[in-house]
């Protein structure tokens, strides 16, 4: 992709999805920032239905702390590498009230010193929760940038930088969001939709794949016997 077709492929995403955000479910910066500790290595959609029984009960520093690993546990167990991760957060919560006063800093360098808080998560907390320009580079996004063009490189940074280098700065703000959700639901890993994709023309991905029906359609051709010529 040039600067002007990657413009235009984000204005697109932009028709399509004008108000993105995350799919994790919270009601605080604290709830989002432990959502997204969670998240890592599962779905949101796993750690949704955790937090919705886990947050009524326990959504504040305090209320989490005083549960303590073991009573943190039978809320998230349905989550991958929940012993972990319990652990995590309990420490989390910890240093927010003892060396932040409570409240999630806004400030990277703060939230990596958090226990489970990598730069990805970092990024997802100044984004959503502070409105700050930065992009987290999660499968979704390190495939998408890849794949399209708008920001290559072999490892997460290296597709962080790229697209904070490549991506205008009016969308750097919604530009995290619309990568991931364009991952999640059209640019697949396996099968991506590049049938529904509103910028496969602008897209540098060599292997577009067909409408289901018109892949059925070639395959049937393929198998169809040739006719015999006349003598």
């Amino acid at each position: 992709m040039n600067p002007s077709t990657r413009r235009e492929a984000l204005q697109r995403l932009a028709a399509i999805m004008p108000a993105p955000t995350t799919e994790l479910e919270y009601d605080s910066v604290f709830q989002l920032l432990i959502a997204v500790i969670l998240s890592a290595q599962a779905t949101d959609v796993s750690v949704n239905a955790a937090t919705r029984k886990l947050y009524p009960v326990a959504g504040t520093p305090e209320a989490i702390l005083a549960l303590g690993v073991d009573g943190l546990i039978p809320y998230i167990q349905t989550i991958g590498l929940y012993r972990s991760k319990a652990k995590n957060v309990i420490e989390t919560c910890r240093l927010i009230l003892e060396q932040h006063g409570g409240e999630v800093p806004r400030d990277r360098d703060a939230l990596q010193a958090l226990p489970g808080v990598g730069r990805k998560t970092a990024n997802v907390v100044l984004n959503t929760a502070f409105g700050e320009p930065t992009i987290a580079v999660d499968t979704h996004v390190f495939r998408v940038g890849n794949r399209t063009g708008l920001g290559k490189g072999k490892t997460p940074l290296a597709v962080e930088l790229a697209l904070l280098k490549n991506i205008p700065a009016e969308f750097k703000v919604d530009a995290h969001h619309w990568l991931i959700l364009h991952g999640r639901y059209t640019c697949q890993a396996r099968k991506p939709r590049c049938y529904d994709c509103v910028i496969a023309d602008l897209c540098d991905y060599r292997h577009k794949t067909p409408p289901p029906g018109e892949s059925l359609a070639v395959k049937a051709a393929q198998r169809k016997p040739k006719p015999t010529p006349l003598v």
